[in-house]
């Protein structure tokens, strides 16, 4: 397991509270790494992960590093390894957050963006439990492999397509 922040006294919180006296797992289970850096400059070693989970941080980056951190990612994932994403989600189309400079990007737009990466939706998953006044919360599987097709279905077709931001 390893950490990738790029705030430093984020990661130094993170390096205490998990560090082998505060936790009950096995040596193999804990942290090995804790990387201080941007997802815009993190490439990880050739098929090191089983997965790659990344989680409410993509908002953050303008497509193209979106696109480039996955394609440098994939490297990293070990054969049959997955990507799980979890994010806000907009409705449509997609919301700039000025006070953050964050982006919240509808379902339709994440898929597309995806697919510019290489990658597959193996299974997304809508979170359940917040409040109805917040954004949706999404889960998505990716892989760099083609989902099976179940008795011969066709995948779906997109009728629109969002166009990137630049």
């Amino acid at each position: 397991v390893d950490l990738l922040e790029p705030v430093s006294h984020f990661l130094e919180a993170s390096r205490e509270s998990l560090a082998p006296e505060n936790l009950i797992v096995t040596e193999m289970h804990k942290p090995a790494n804790f990387f201080c850096l941007p997802l815009q400059e993190f490439s990880p070693d050739a098929e090191r992960y089983d997965i790659i989970w990344v989680q409410w941080c993509i908002g953050h980056l303008a497509d193209d590093d979106f696109v480039s951190f996955f394609k440098r990612a994939k490297a990293g994932l070990k054969p049959g390894g997955l990507f799980v994403m979890k994010e806000n989600v907009a409705r449509t189309g997609f919301v700039l957050d000025k006070d953050d400079k964050s982006i919240t990007r509808s379902d339709l737009y994440f898929k597309e963006l995806v697919s510019q990466c290489g990658l597959h939706i193996l299974k997304s998953k809508d979170q359940k439990g917040f409040p109805g006044e917040l954004f949706p919360v999404k889960m998505y599987a990716l892989s760099t492999e083609l989902p099976k097709r179940a008795n011969g279905s066709r995948p779906k077709r997109q009728a629109y397509k969002p166009g990137l931001i630049k």
